[in-house]
């Protein structure tokens, strides 16, 4: 019977096509976002905001200023609370360059990561070079790339900018 054909088998569409281990992985990790937010709300959320909208020594942009602070430094000490201590250096160090990134890409107006891709896409294999070796060539330039002063910085490093906008607010090691 198993080795029949079977005429309803197309009806419904063609079956998805099965998900790689990164895709299942990036579903998990970032698709249950939205359920995850609605979980913390009912943790802490609605309390927090029902409680610091009832102090009336408070001005609203405060409010919503303490509120926002209040939640973040939550979800932080959550996710640190649920790594194994041998990763949470790593984890902290990673949050850290990435909001020192995004700090960046916010006060110049650029993306750093799709810059330097574009750069990366700009560089062909050579004839003689196998697919490892140019895969180390983009590697190797893709690590200077940060190290180099680019016009969209206004000549900065984007390294020297990521640790500068990192060291305004205490998040250089």
């Amino acid at each position: 019977m198993s080795n029949e054909f079977d005429p309803n088998a197309g009806l419904f569409g063609e079956p998805e096509p099965e998900k790689s281990a990164e895709e299942l992985l990036n579903e998990y990790s970032f698709g249950k976002n939205p359920n995850r937010a609605v979980a913390m709300q009912t943790l802490f959320g609605e309390r927090l905001i029902n409680e610091t909208m009832a102090d009336e020594k408070l001005p609203v942009e405060g409010k919503m200023s303490f509120v926002f602070k209040a939640t973040a430094h939550g979800v932080l000490d959550m996710i640190m609370e649920c790594l194994p201590p041998e990763y949470r250096e790593e984890v902290a160090v990673s949050l850290d360059s990435f909001i020192g990134m995004n700090l960046v890409n916010q006060k110049f107006g650029v993306d750093l990561v799709n810059a330097v891709m574009e750069e990366l896409q700009k560089i062909e294999q050579n004839d003689d070079e196998s697919d490892e070796q140019f895969e180390a060539r983009l590697s190797e330039m893709e690590e200077g790339w940060w190290y180099i002063p680019q016009p969209i910085l206004n000549g900065r490093n984007p390294n020297d900018a990521i640790r500068e906008e990192m060291g305004k607010y205490g998040l250089n090691q």
